[in-house]
């Protein structure tokens, strides 16, 4: 989650992923690259391939700041010193980190934007889902737009104003329109739509952490 410094680890063994990690920006204090689908962002309990276990390789001092699911493919930035990592977790504590995604979901959404303003909690009965929960869940907001409809499905671009796990998966399933391969949220009919989790990270905006220079990068979207 943003902010952690450690890595938490994960009990989940995936199949062996096979792209690459694409280098999109480096320099002394922060490197920026695209994570595959199907990828962990930090090595597991028994699985250790990961973004930064492939990066540790030539960029020995990188710090995970923050996270996307395995599933999730798109941009991460991650630090390469003490004071790099500070200050980008205090961003992202802040807010102040802007990031997009790229969604496609089932069925035809008709507002052309609007916002789901739901709290999530984990479910302790079947993790790693989560729930939502107006009485005990934290407070979680994501802001769409409406690209385009065809075939029964819609492109969204994604706003996640809150950081919670799952929240855009979670959000998207509450409004009756799943992301398309979501193995956790999604019905049957929109799980086999897709092989892969239709969602991206496309975009991340914030400021350098030793510069301050406003540093934008954006990525395409792979399906």
């Amino acid at each position: 989650m943003p902010g952690s410094e450690e890595p938490e680890y994960t009990h989940h063994v995936p199949p062996p992923c096979k792209e690459e990690v694409e280098v999109v920006y480096a320099d002394n204090d922060i490197v920026v690259v695209c994570k595959p689908a199907g990828l962990l962002s930090v090595p597991g309990r028994f699985l250790k391939d990961s973004v930064l276990q492939r990066l540790l390789y030539e960029y020995p001092d990188a710090r995970v700041v923050h996270r996307l699911d395995l599933d999730t493919s798109g941009l991460m930035a991650l630090a390469l010193t003490k004071l790099a990592t500070s200050d980008l977790n205090r961003q992202f504590r802040e807010r102040t980190i802007q990031k997009q995604y790229e969604a496609d979901v089932w069925g035809e959404v008709e507002a052309s934007k609007g916002e789901v303003d739901l709290p999530i909690r984990p479910d302790p009965h079947d993790r790693p889902r989560q729930v939502v929960d107006h009485q005990f869940g934290k407070k979680a907001l994501t802001l769409f737009k409406r690209e385009r409809v065809s075939d029964s499905r819609t492109r969204l671009l994604l706003k996640p104003i809150t950081g919670r796990s799952h929240q855009l998966r979670l959000h998207m399933a509450s409004m009756g329109h799943p992301i398309l391969g979501c193995d956790l949220y999604a019905h049957d009919k929109a799980f086999q739509a897709s092989n892969r989790l239709c969602l991206h990270a496309s975009e991340i905006e914030f400021a350098h952490p030793v510069s301050g220079d406003a540093m934008r990068f954006k990525s395409k979207c792979p399906f």
